[in-house]
């Protein structure tokens, strides 16, 4: 197994915008479609801070699935545009990672488990939510020029100290 790189930083709150899904795992091929489509809608955002990273944000707040937002961050200034959704990202602290192009997902995903397990931090969970997984929060920054079938790109994990 490689060596395993990684770093703790905070981040200040930011606001998104974007398409939202919500469905179950067996489901989970819509949700590419609404990556793809948002891909393209990402020049309709005039106030885009950063237009070549689209944001995966993931919430495993249901038993089957979970709920995604595919969203690129925006300036306050940007107006909220028809079939999209925001959602604002509170100051975190967060556990980061990149998923190289050529790895397996799933084995880095058990990585970043087995790192937490052994560390001082644990996943953050939401208290006013019920959380399904033991990485409850998953937030992902694509770069826009990755190779869909064999991707590359940032993970961060909400974290806080155990």
């Amino acid at each position: 197994m490689k060596k395993f790189q990684c770093d703790i930083v905070t981040l200040p709150a930011y606001r998104a915008m974007g398409m939202k899904w919500n469905g179950p795992y067996s489901d989970v091929s819509q949700l590419k479609e609404v990556i793809h489509t948002m891909e393209h809608r990402v020049e309709e955002l005039k106030d885009v801070i950063n237009p070549n990273i689209q944001l995966g944000l993931s919430y495993h707040t249901r038993n089957d699935g979970f709920e995604h937002y595919s969203v690129f961050e925006v300036k306050r200034t940007q107006p909220l545009l028809e079939g999209m959704v925001e959602i604002d990202v509170p100051e975190m602290t967060y556990f980061v990672t990149t998923h190289q192009k050529g790895e397996n997902i799933g084995q880095t995903y058990e990585q970043i488990k087995q790192w937490l397990a052994e560390s001082e931090y644990t996943p953050f969970q939401d208290s006013s939510r019920q959380f399904y997984d033991p990485l409850p929060i998953k937030h992902e920054r694509y770069p826009m020029d990755r190779d869909l079938l064999d991707p590359h790109f940032e993970i961060l994990i909400p974290v806080t100290t155990k």
